[in-house]
Protein backbone atom coordinates (compact mmCIF):
# COMPACT_ATOMS: atom_id res chain seq x y z
CA UNK A 1 0.00 0.00 0.00
CA UNK A 2 2.78 2.15 0.92
CA UNK A 3 4.57 2.00 -2.74
CA UNK A 4 0.79 2.73 -4.10
CA UNK A 5 0.61 6.02 -2.59
CA UNK A 6 4.56 7.12 -3.45
CA UNK A 7 3.50 6.44 -6.85
CA UNK A 8 0.41 8.35 -7.11
CA UNK A 9 2.11 10.70 -4.95
CA UNK A 10 4.91 11.07 -7.51
CA UNK A 11 2.55 11.07 -10.78
CA UNK A 12 0.23 13.77 -9.19
CA UNK A 13 3.92 15.98 -9.01
CA UNK A 14 4.81 15.07 -12.38
CA UNK A 15 1.84 15.60 -13.86
CA UNK A 16 1.82 19.53 -12.66
CA UNK A 17 2.46 21.82 -15.78
CA UNK A 18 5.17 23.95 -15.76
CA UNK A 19 4.84 27.48 -16.55
CA UNK A 20 7.14 28.93 -19.50
CA UNK A 21 6.30 32.44 -20.97
CA UNK A 22 7.27 32.69 -24.81
CA UNK A 23 9.90 33.97 -26.13
CA UNK A 24 12.38 34.85 -28.53
CA UNK A 25 15.24 33.08 -28.93
CA UNK A 26 18.35 35.30 -28.11
CA UNK A 27 19.73 36.81 -31.48
CA UNK A 28 16.35 35.78 -33.67
CA UNK A 29 15.70 39.48 -34.54
CA UNK A 30 17.74 38.31 -38.21
CA UNK A 31 16.42 35.48 -38.66
CA UNK A 32 12.68 37.11 -38.21
CA UNK A 33 13.75 39.99 -40.13
CA UNK A 34 14.92 37.52 -43.22
CA UNK A 35 11.10 35.79 -43.08
CA UNK A 36 9.48 38.83 -42.82
CA UNK A 37 11.19 39.76 -46.17
CA UNK A 38 10.63 36.46 -47.85
CA UNK A 39 6.83 37.04 -47.11
CA UNK A 40 6.93 40.05 -48.47
CA UNK A 41 8.90 38.02 -51.49
CA UNK A 42 6.22 35.70 -51.92
CA UNK A 43 3.63 37.99 -51.85
CA UNK A 44 5.19 40.23 -54.94
CA UNK A 45 5.80 36.74 -56.85
CA UNK A 46 2.16 35.76 -56.58
CA UNK A 47 0.89 39.26 -57.25
CA UNK A 48 3.10 39.75 -60.57
CA UNK A 49 2.02 35.90 -61.26
CA UNK A 50 -1.47 37.07 -61.94
CA UNK A 51 -0.78 40.38 -63.70
CA UNK A 52 1.60 37.77 -66.38
CA UNK A 53 -1.30 35.25 -66.20
CA UNK A 54 -3.74 38.26 -66.65
CA UNK A 55 -1.90 39.70 -69.87
CA UNK A 56 -1.52 36.00 -71.53
CA UNK A 57 -4.87 34.97 -71.45
CA UNK A 58 -5.70 38.37 -72.88
CA UNK A 59 -3.16 37.39 -75.71
CA UNK A 60 -4.03 34.39 -76.12
CA UNK A 61 -7.64 35.49 -76.49
CA UNK A 62 -6.97 38.15 -78.76
CA UNK A 63 -4.67 36.06 -80.99
CA UNK A 64 -7.22 32.89 -80.78
CA UNK A 65 -4.41 30.32 -79.29
CA UNK A 66 -5.32 27.80 -77.02
CA UNK A 67 -5.65 28.94 -73.27
CA UNK A 68 -3.07 27.94 -71.18
CA UNK A 69 -3.28 30.54 -68.77
CA UNK A 70 -6.47 29.89 -66.32
CA UNK A 71 -3.41 27.30 -65.05
CA UNK A 72 -1.36 30.19 -64.16
CA UNK A 73 -3.76 32.38 -62.39
CA UNK A 74 -5.22 28.84 -60.92
CA UNK A 75 -1.89 28.14 -59.77
CA UNK A 76 -0.90 31.44 -58.68
CA UNK A 77 -4.47 31.63 -56.58
CA UNK A 78 -3.69 28.04 -54.78
CA UNK A 79 -0.06 29.31 -54.20
CA UNK A 80 -1.34 32.85 -52.28
CA UNK A 81 -3.82 30.33 -50.23
CA UNK A 82 -0.96 28.05 -49.05
CA UNK A 83 1.68 31.39 -48.80
CA UNK A 84 -0.81 33.14 -46.82
CA UNK A 85 -2.15 30.07 -44.47
CA UNK A 86 1.34 28.73 -43.68
CA UNK A 87 1.78 30.70 -40.75
CA UNK A 88 -1.31 29.16 -38.95
CA UNK A 89 -0.40 26.08 -40.17
CA UNK A 90 2.81 26.25 -38.33
CA UNK A 91 1.68 27.64 -35.05
CA UNK A 92 -1.10 25.12 -35.40
CA UNK A 93 1.77 22.24 -35.42
CA UNK A 94 4.81 23.51 -33.27
CA UNK A 95 1.93 24.32 -30.27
Amino acid sequence: MMLLQSTLDTISVLAQGIELPPEPPPKSEKLLELGRWASWVVMFAGVLALVYGGGKFGWEKFNGGSLESPKIIAGALVGGVIAASAGGIMASVVS
